[in-house]
């Protein structure tokens, strides 16, 4: 991923901004919905695209006293940045980097017998003990382990370890399948099965230093699952997880990305113009039209070819035809913006620009993948890096 430290002194051809000042004032709304836990920041993938490193900074300088990744190789690169305090990270396969992980002091997750073996091995090779959270899966039906006698060789297996001294169990976790839909019954079901693998492990004689169970959704909705930490992804980077929960605005939350581009062509057609691949969409009539230089390979979902909308000259456009790798048409019905004028594709809403929810829905998809799946070759231009008069 290109970053900019700060606003670039020549034009480019698209920008990412990244509003740090908005996450962090994200992460102390978060926190105040959770008075009684921690936050951990989720940062996986680049920060849901908007930059792991700096934003796991911000994230930690406005209180967050976790940082969560989904890879062990993104949790090393946050040590390798310098980033201090309890990292965790998730999503393990055999033969993964379980020692480099262990002398990081990382956090990891251990969700089958397999996995104890791997992590308790590579433990003893360095020598020192690893930190290790269970997962249970208590209906998501994803990673975690099974209730009932593969829950109660687990703890029995980890607590062995324990006693040897080979590693710590620092946390017993699960993760919630339908929190973004308000009572929804595996919601009540999921929290009442976690409350009892969490008593049975405690019963053994595990002592966690967190429990956790609530993702961005459920720390804004379901105070009952907030236990000792909550974990925030989508919602720490200001985007509803849902619309039926509310709009971010309704939370006290401020998206943090805004995507935009500069026209790279403005020119004037004839009725019946044909653009881009395949011509399913012709000029009803004489109008002009400008050139996006931004398409697939950015990021930008092709399934919103014909309906994603664009912010030009203060009036909200559609894209007209086909996305392409690289570029996409609006009509500008008309109007003559010069080249080089400001295209917003999606931002907080603030100037009557769309939002990444907007894009979503001409997309058929949720905003998570819109802000998620920002290519590289956006770079990503961070602004409001000082906080308390000290410039980071």
């Amino acid at each position: 991923m290109t970053e900019t430290a700060s606003a670039p002194t020549a034009p480019l051809r698209a920008r990412a901004e990244i509003d740090l000042a908005a996450l962090r004032a994200n992460v102390r709304t978060l926190r105040a919905l959770a008075p009684g836990a921690q936050l951990m920041a989720v940062v996986k993938s680049e920060a849901y695209g908007h930059g792991a490193v700096r934003c796991a900074r911000a994230a930690v300088e406005a209180g967050a006293g976790w940082l969560g990744t989904a890879t062990p190789e993104e949790a090393l690169a946050l040590r390798r940045a310098g980033l201090p305090g309890r990292i965790m990270c998730w999503l393990w396969t055999p033969g993964g980097p379980w020692r480099e992980a262990v002398e990081a002091d990382v956090d990891v997750s251990v969700s089958g017998m397999w996995a104890l073996a791997e992590v308790t091995a590579a433990a003893r090779a360095a020598g020192i003990p690893a930190r290790v959270q269970l997962k249970a899966d208590t209906g998501l039906g994803r990673n975690g382990c099974q209730p009932g006698r593969d829950w109660e060789e687990l703890v029995a297996g980890a607590l062995r370890a324990e006693a040897e001294g080979v590693l710590r169990i620092t946390g017993l976790w699960s993760h919630f399948a339908c929190a973004d839909e308000p009572g929804h019954p595996s919601i009540a079901a999921q929290l009442a099965l976690f409350r009892d693998m969490v008593g049975y492990a405690e019963e053994q004689g595990v002592r966690p230093e967190v429990r956790h169970i609530a993702n961005s959704p459920a720390t804004l909705t379901v105070p009952d699952s907030h236990f000792d930490l909550v974990r925030t992804g989508i919602a720490l980077y200001g985007i509803s997880p849902s619309p039926e929960l509310g709009t971010p605005a309704d939370f006290g939350l401020r998206p943090v990305m805004t995507l935009s581009a500069n026209l790279a062509l403005v020119k004037h057609v004839p009725g019946g113009h044909g653009v881009s691949y395949g011509h399913h969409y012709v000029t009803p009539g004489r109008t002009t039209l400008g050139l996006v230089p931004l398409g697939y390979a950015d990021g930008i979902p092709r399934h919103a070819s014909g309906s994603g909308p664009v912010l030009v000259g203060g009036k909200w456009r559609t894209v007209a035809g086909r996305i392409a790798m690289d570029q996409f048409v609006v009509d500008l019905g008309g109007d003559e913006p010069p080249v080089g004028a400001e295209a917003v594709l999606f931002g907080p809403g603030d100037r009557g620009e769309p939002t990444a929810e907007d894009w979503a829905q001409a997309a058929g998809t949720i905003a998570y993948e819109i802000v998620t799946r920002i290519g590289t070759r956006v770079p990503r231009v961070y602004v409001n890096e000082e906080q308390d008069g000290v410039t980071r």
